[in-house]
């Protein structure tokens, strides 16, 4: 699958329902601060740190972007769905991609899903699920911004209306 191809899906009402119902307080992500200089990494459960943001490039508003060079150790994160029952399973910062797959489609069935599906994995990147009137989609982009973007596009050219970011992370590389 290529990341930047966004899936998108019909919802019964039932389940679009049930997954803007879930609360997204429970997966937002990146809402805690940093100090100045600094960016978040974390899962869509919380931030786990802060690292320095780059000089070069650096965005003047609040989207986290990957470093143009990787340092370090690549991250993995994935996203899981059960569409007829509303359920989303994520994972992030994890080492590997069958962790981040294996994580994802576990959360997504610990929460009640029976027919977990992997949506996307992405590594050293950010994800988004964007929600419409009648459709998501899973996006995942080198920034934050351009994940939720790509994917509000997307939700709006399917005609869906009400179209809105249900839940975001980056998984970026250990520095």
């Amino acid at each position: 699958m290529t990341k930047n191809h966004p899936i998108k899906r019909r919802l019964t009402t039932a389940a679009f329902v049930g997954i803007t119902s879930l609360g997204a307080s429970q997966f937002a992500a990146g809402q805690a601060a940093c100090p100045p200089g600094m960016i978040p990494y974390g899962t869509g459960s919380g931030i786990s740190s802060c690292g320095p943001a780059s000089t070069q490039n650096q965005e003047t508003d609040s989207s986290v972007r990957t470093p143009d060079v990787p340092i370090g150790r690549s991250r993995w994160g994935a996203v899981a769905t059960d569409a007829q029952a509303g359920i989303l399973g994520v994972s992030g910062e994890l080492f590997t991609r069958s962790m981040a797959v294996n994580s994802a489609l576990e959360d997504c069935k610990a929460k009640g899903g029976k027919t977990c599906k992997l949506e996307v994995a992405y590594d050293n990147e950010c994800a988004a699920v964007v929600v419409g009137s009648d459709s998501y989609n899973v996006t995942a982009d080198p920034t934050l911004k351009g994940a939720i973007n790509s994917g509000m596009e997307t939700c709006r050219s399917a005609g869906s209306t009400g179209c809105h970011t249900y839940y975001s992370a980056c998984s970026l590389p250990v520095r």
